[in-house]
Parts: C-alpha cells; sequence; structure tokens
C-alpha cells in the first residue's frame, strides 16, 4: 500500500462511510446488542456511551468481526463487510492483554503487519518502512526495544495504536482507552486521537467519563443495548437523556 494511502479521506477527495443497519448479537439467546444503526464517516472520533452492559463492548467486536452478528449489516466504502476487514483494528481494554508476554515494542509493532504478510512470509522493506512510520508517529523510536511490560499505561496505549497504524487500517475501534491513565497520559492520547481523525482516520471508542467527552468526541452513540441517541456530542448529551440511560444527574447539572 502506498503512502499516499495513509489520509483515507484526503487524497481521495471523499469521506468514506462506516454505515451499520439495524446490527443485533446474542451471546447464547441472550439479547447483547439490538437492532443499532448509525452512519459516520473517517476524520470523526465517536463516543460509544451507556452503562456497564449496555454493548458497547460487543459493539466494537462486532464491527471487528470478532463476534457473529445474529442479523444486520455494515458497510465500509460502499462495501459490506462480512466477517473482518484489515482497514478496521481493534484495541481491547488494557485488563484484557496479558503485559507479561515476552514482545518488545517493535514485536507487538510488527504484528500489524501480518494481515498483509502472512504470519511466515518474510518481512519486505515495505513491512519495515510500515514499522518503522507507526514507531515514530507516536514517538516510541525510543521505547521500540522494551518490553511491553516495561511501559508505563499510556504508552502501552500508544502502542497498541502503532500495531494499528503498522496495519495501515482506517477505522479504530477503541475499547474504553483511557481507562487507567493519568491526566496527562489522558491529554496526550485525547490529543493523538484527535491528530489520527485530522490525518482521516475514523475513531470509534467506548467512554466512560461524561464530562469529558465534549472535549474528546466529535459524535456519540448512546447504547442501552439498543441504541437511544446518536448525533453530534452537543446535541446528543442532553441532561435528560444522560438522567434517563444512567439514572443519575449529568454533570455539572
Amino acid at each position: 500500500m502506498s503512502d499516499t494511502h495513509h489520509d483515507c479521506c484526503a487524497h481521495h477527495g471523499q469521506h468514506h462511510e462506516l454505515v451499520i443497519d439495524r446490527l443485533t448479537v446474542s451471546y447464547r439467546r441472550v439479547l447483547a446488542l439490538e437492532k443499532v444503526s448509525l452512519a459516520t464517516s473517517c476524520g470523526n472520533r465517536v463516543a460509544l456511551i451507556g452503562p456497564n452492559g449496555a454493548g458497547k463492548s460487543t459493539l466494537l467486536k462486532a464491527i471487528a468481526g470478532l463476534v457473529p452478528r445474529e442479523s444486520g449489516t455494515i458497510r465500509w466504502r460502499g462495501t459490506a463487510v462480512k466477517k473482518w476487514s484489515r482497514e478496521f483494528a481493534y484495541l481491547p481494554q488494557r485488563e484484557e492483554v496479558d503485559w507479561s508476554f515476552p514482545i518488545t515494542v517493535r514485536g507487538l509493532v510488527e504484528m500489524g503487519r501480518y494481515p498483509q504478510t502472512g504470519w511466515w512470509r518474510k518481512f519486505s522493506s515495505e513491512d519495515t518502512a510500515a514499522v518503522d512510520r507507526a514507531l515514530e508517529s507516536l514517538a516510541l523510536t525510543g521505547l521500540q526495544h522494551r518490553q511491553i511490560r516495561e511501559l508505563s499505561g499510556g504508552q502501552q496505549q500508544r502502542a497498541f495504536l502503532a500495531r494499528a497504524l503498522a496495519q495501515e487500517a482506517h477505522v479504530l475501534l477503541l475499547d474504553e482507552p483511557f481507562t487507567g491513565l493519568d491526566r496527562n497520559a489522558s491529554q496526550l492520547l485525547g490529543d493523538l486521537l484527535n491528530k489520527l481523525a485530522h490525518e482521516g482516520r475514523l475513531v470509534i471508542a467506548s467512554h466512560h467519563d461524561l464530562n469529558t467527552v465534549p472535549r474528546l468526541f466529535d459524535e456519540a452513540l448512546v447504547l442501552a443495548t439498543r441504541p437511544l441517541a446518536f448525533g453530534p456530542v452537543g446535541e446528543v448529551l442532553t441532561p435528560e437523556l444522560i438522567e434517563h440511560t444512567f439514572h443519575q444527574p449529568a454533570p455539572g447539572a
């Protein structure tokens, strides 16, 4: 893939759309998501908001092709996504990662190239350049030979984002990326997601801190198994909807 492909919007003169239509997912006959629909495009940062068990993680995994859909469709750039697309990158919650796994930062980022190369093919100079670019763009070049367990929480999140960039993913699916980060690391990650969106990527992240949603995101989907509202953050996060969804007053109310 050429360098010019990195900006999925800028170089095409169009906004590639992600359109989800009536997506339903069940686990062992228990409904986890019901008839979720939304349409957004690259360049946006979308927050998934809702109480525990609302289906936020399930939606991210369903878009990534990691859990089967019961019904509904997902279209990206006008084409139906049947199961998995290498243009989608999923970043799990940090507690789901085995940080003791013996791998360096560079080794983790190189894993982003496997969808292109296969597991056993030798890396080409293009693969190496993509890994170098991803490390540099997330300020990880100086940490590339460290074991991932030696990193701070913010650095670990950046390493996973670098893996997504090396994959040349355009849709970044992040499960609670800000959890456990201190204020400084949260600020850096927020700036980084803003930069990635400006470069033409679509960022979709579950997020639980309602106070920071307006600063970090452009659009919000409020979920309670079913979609309650979707649209620009300022229009969606009304005190009434927050109180109805979380059974608590809105921040600052």
